[in-house]
């Protein structure tokens, strides 16, 4: 296990290393007017050439790469070009929203998405269908028009929560789930579409395996072998999946940040796109590979504990 871990571990920075080394040299080779939109349009060359300077975009691309990768390697991921505030301090002030709204919808996920899995695939018929149907239709139907019909109606007309914004769970915890419930909601509808699909076609192979059988002509009774036992086998594939979801809200989160107007990463990182502000691109960047490294080893863990077949090979 221990050979298992580091060599996931040497691979994950092969990963970070590669990806920041893309995103860095695809950005320099965009030759974004970094100076100009710093200066405005009106700026003349001897400006432009002091914000050059200044900000070290004159030096050969390799060069400051590598001096972004030596600062990364101790912490330091650069100040913003635009706003002069460390990377590493703003991302740290605004993971709070995004990491809210995604925990809260991966919990609405599963929650939904294992009752609904499990109830379609014990109960075959009309119940099984309409499960089907309701998880089709939550997974094509846009989600940005749901959040804005949500805003309408829980929002604005009844007024049960605020339409933008985004209060600290430290401040009020009963004003931060107001805030982020609707975000969460909006958010995990294409998640519980896939992950509840998932999870009914495991049960479904499960339940007609002969230990399930064996259990029922014992007279065990049929919650127990649903929740203990079929459930269980079950959770490999599905728990794969809601991994996967995990890394993809984050990228999600983008559109629902917008929508309510929520001081995410989602929104941070829109912004330093469109500036072509490189450090906040870069640390952005940085942050989502290691984090899909992290979420991968945790995967491989976990389904070596449930499944030991997966734990030997």
């Amino acid at each position: 296990m221990f050979t298992f871990i580091i060599k996931r571990f040497g691979s994950g920075l092969v990963l970070i290393f590669v990806v920041t080394a893309i995103t860095f040299f695809l950005t320099s080779a965009a030759s974004i007017p970094i100076a100009i939109n710093l200066a405005g349009p009106n700026a003349t060359p001897e400006q432009i050439a002091a914000i050059n300077a200044d900000l070290g975009l004159d030096r050969p691309i390799f060069e400051q790469y590598v001096s972004w990768l030596g600062g990364a390697l101790t912490g330091d991921l650069g100040t913003s070009y635009f706003t002069n505030e460390p990377v590493v301090d703003a991302m740290a002030s605004r993971l709070p929203p995004t990491l809210s709204i995604v925990v809260v919808a991966m919990l609405i996920t599963l929650l939904v998405s294992v009752f609904l899995g499990v109830a379609a695939a014990s109960r075959r018929g009309a119940l099984d269908v309409v499960i089907q149907a309701i998880s089709t239709i939550s997974y094509v139907f846009p989600a940005i028009i749901l959040g804005i019909v949500m805003v309408f109606v829980f929002a604005i007309t009844l007024r049960w929560v605020p339409a933008i914004g985004y209060t600290p769970l430290t401040e009020s915890p009963s004003d931060w789930f107001a805030s982020v419930i609707l975000p969460a909601v909006v958010l995990s509808i294409g998640g519980i579409a896939s992950l509840s699909a998932q999870i009914r076609g495991s049960m479904i192979d499960e339940l007609g395996k002969d230990y399930v059988r064996t259990l029922r002509s014992r007279g065990v009774a049929e919650r127990e072998i649903l929740t203990l036992h079929a459930l269980r086998n079950a959770s490999g594939p599905a728990f794969t999946t809601f991994s996967l979801l995990f890394i993809s809200l984050f990228g999600a989160a983008l559109f629902v940040e917008k929508i309510f107007a929520l001081p995410g990463l989602g929104t941070y990182g829109f912004t330093a796109t469109i500036q072509g502000d490189l450090p906040v691109m870069l640390g952005l960047t940085l942050f989502s590979v290691v984090l899909v490294v992290i979420v991968n080893l945790i995967v491989d863990l976990v389904s070596g504990w449930l499944n030991p077949k997966a734990r030997t090979s």
